[in-house]
């Protein structure tokens, strides 16, 4: 099937190439620095000068972080053409900083309001760029854009059937409090989106009825497997093979192993005893996360800092249809704070 899928995207004239091609080209690792940030994009985003004092550094433990309120438009176009981690043909591929919305309400700063610049930044013209695929807002990582609308649909067609198939083409790193038992394995359950006092909120339906799938109840799944422990938590890494809003980071509470930096889903998961079990989704409202003494020490982490760290889910690694039956595999670096916790904690890749 990948051979007929590879050759079925030979639209836009060099589609097929250049699918070929991305897998020819320099380590994709090293198109970008650890934190996908380029060194032009960081100077350019440099503060301008304030009366205000600085902020200690000892008190910003997770630099880097993006903050679109801001930025200008500009200094996010900045930011993205120096996170472009491969650029071939119609394709372009970003590692997207954790916090960055792709869409959003009009007015607001997103990845979707500034492709038009970022297109003519990159120097396709008139060829405006569009998501092909992306994650959360929370969540760092891959971005696939392209400026083909038939290549687009292709790779969506790509991915429907990979779905279908139960083949992963996405990978994501994360990092959880507490380890999945056993270490490897699936997690299947049906989810639905529910306005709990306001919020757009993700719940587990157990057992859906037909009626409940007619409503908007959907059956995930997820494959999870351990690559590494350390001081209470553990680096998993995650390939769902549904999509659903906030899959894997509802996933892994029913693991009762939410992922670090979890502020909306991690209130769910208690501990009396020593022993850890499920609140009812339905009447436990998000919070900050809230993590023990000893875990807070290795990550050199005050609470109120604590209350701040961010989402620790990366969509590290893409798989596509190339050239010759051969799958090309695109990849993300890790961001700073991710790296500097998995050092902190000794988590090994």
């Amino acid at each position: 099937m990948r051979t007929v899928l590879a050759r079925a995207m030979g639209g836009c004239n060099v589609v097929g190439r250049v699918l070929g091609s991305l897998g020819q080209g320099p380590e994709i690792r090293t198109a970008c620095k650890a934190a996908g940030f380029g060194t032009e994009a960081r100077h350019r985003l440099q503060p301008r000068a304030s009366s205000k004092r600085s902020t200690p550094l000892e008190n910003q433990p997770f630099r880097g972080l993006l903050q679109p309120e801001n930025l200008s438009r500009e200094q996010l176009v900045d930011l993205l053409r120096a996170s472009v981690v491969d650029q071939k043909g119609p394709l372009v591929t970003l590692n997207k900083p954790q916090g960055l919305p792709v869409t959003g309400k009009p007015g607001e700063l997103t990845l979707l309001s500034v492709l038009p610049e970022l297109s003519q930044s990159l120097g396709l013209g008139e060829r405006e760029l569009q998501v092909v695929r992306a994650s959360g807002k929370e969540t760092s990582g891959l971005v696939l854009l392209s400026s083909c609308p038939q290549t687009a649909s292709r790779l969506q067609k790509f991915f429907t059937y990979s779905r279908r198939a139960q083949k992963p083409i996405a990978t994501y790193w994360a990092v959880t409090d507490g380890i999945p038992v056993p270490s490897e394995g699936k997690i299947q359950a049906a989810l639905k989106r529910e306005c709990i006092d306001g919020l757009d909120l993700v719940v587990p339906v157990k057992p859906p009825s037909r009626k409940d799938i007619l409503e908007g109840v959907k059956r995930t799944l997820s494959h999870y497997r351990v690559v590494a422990t350390g001081s209470g938590c553990a680096l998993v890494q995650l390939q769902p093979l549904t999509v659903f809003p906030s899959q894997l980071q509802v996933h892994m509470v029913l693991q009762l192993c939410p992922v670090l930096g979890d502020h909306r889903y991690s209130a769910r998961v208690s501990t009396v005893l020593g022993q850890r079990f499920l609140l009812p989704a339905e009447s436990t409202k998000p919070q900050r996360q809230v993590l023990d003494e000893a875990l807070l020490r290795r990550l050199h982490l005050t609470p109120s800092q604590a209350a701040q760290l961010p989402l620790h889910l990366h969509l590290h690694c893409l798989h596509l249809p190339g050239a010759r039956d051969t799958p090309v595999e695109l990849l993300a670096p890790l961001p700073p704070y991710f790296s500097r916790t998995l050092q902190y904690l000794g988590l090994q890749q």
